[in-house]
């Protein structure tokens, strides 16, 4: 329960750092490219950590 609310809550994390539609000149990257970026990181961490589990417990050929 606690990690389906958690993985809702970061998935909602870039539409609640979205921009406010402004168009101006960038000097650093929107608080939502950020949110992607650490989520895609998440992501991949996840991935990583489920294949090794996974490699572990098969039997080896």
């Amino acid at each position: 329960m606690i990690r389906a609310l958690t993985l809702t809550m970061l998935a909602a994390a870039p539409a609640l750092a979205a921009h406010t539609g402004e168009v101006t000149r960038r000097s650093m990257p929107e608080l939502s490219d950020l949110a992607l970026a650490a989520l895609a990181a998440g992501g991949l961490w996840l991935a990583q950590r489920a294949m090794r589990r996974r490699k572990r417990r098969s039997p080896e050929d």
